[in-house]
């Protein structure tokens, strides 16, 4: 059974056909990309995957479980983690407690507990700062824990987010544009990071991306649609050399 499997998937807004057809399988632990031109459909495609957008029709599958219907946060119970490509930290809270809020979802107490101060509130509010601490030690960020967003560099926030998302400890993490707005210095350590996760963290990462540095050098398998359609699938070299994504994506220059 794949990991996440997305069958004639089509979502339009209005008269706007953002997503055409489109299919695909991940399997565990693969690395692949979903790249194409300004306004493919690719965003949209993830919105679709982590349920902020329910499909005009076809269906997506996580593990087997077809999700339509299903809300964000139980998308994201299912094992499903993303990044934005426009960065969603909050700003006037610390990066420690970034981390501890995207665990909401299985916090494991009542209302009630948390008025109360209940020890069953306790256990679970040091369970979640234990594992988030552990996480930024991880990812060498523990002396930026109490540190708040806006305070640290652009390619650190992007490095806050995917932690962040690794919270939850994804089967399938989403990267939206992770390279978008990082100097060439970010991107080398960018690459370094999502080759780190993908080992050490053993799981699936499916990526957006137009830096096709960031995309020739991590991905196993690159998908390319354009105007919402597929016209391309294959391993980087294969995409390299494909004369329809050259004329419609990549450009000489960039093969």
């Amino acid at each position: 059974m794949a990991l996440l499997e997305i069958s004639e998937l089509t979502q339009r807004f209005g008269g706007l056909l953002a997503v055409n057809d489109f299919s695909v399988q991940l399997e565990n632990h693969e690395l692949c990309a979903l790249i194409g031109p300004n306004g493919a459909g690719k965003t949209t495609v993830f919105n679709l995957v982590s349920g902020f957008y329910q499909p005009t029709s076809g269906f997506i599958k996580i593990d087997g479980k077809n999700t339509r219907g299903l809300k964000p946060h139980q998308v994201t119970a299912l094992g499903i983690a993303r990044t934005f490509q426009n960065i969603r930290l909050w700003k006037d809270m610390t990066v420690l407690d970034n981390i501890k809020v995207s665990q909401h979802y299985r916090l494991g107490y009542s209302l009630m507990d948390s008025l109360m101060r209940t020890r069953r509130y306790a256990d679970r509010e040091a369970s979640i700062e234990r594992t988030s601490m552990e996480l930024l030690e991880f990812m060498d960020m523990r002396d930026l824990a109490n540190e708040y967003p806006p305070n640290l560099p652009y390619g650190t926030q992007r490095k806050v987010e995917i932690a962040r998302a690794l919270s939850i400890k994804p089967k399938l993490l989403l990267l939206d544009e992770p390279a978008a707005g990082l100097p060439s210095s970010d991107v080398v350590e960018l690459i370094r990071l999502v080759e780190w996760i993908h080992k050490e963290f053993d799981m699936a990462i499916w990526m957006i991306e137009h830096q096709m540095t960031v995309v020739m050098s991590l991905c196993q398998r690159i998908k390319v649609i354009d105007f919402g359609a597929t016209i391309a699938e294959g391993t980087p070299e294969e995409i390299r050399n494909n004369p329809v994504v050259i004329r419609a994506y990549l450009g000489d220059e960039n093969i």
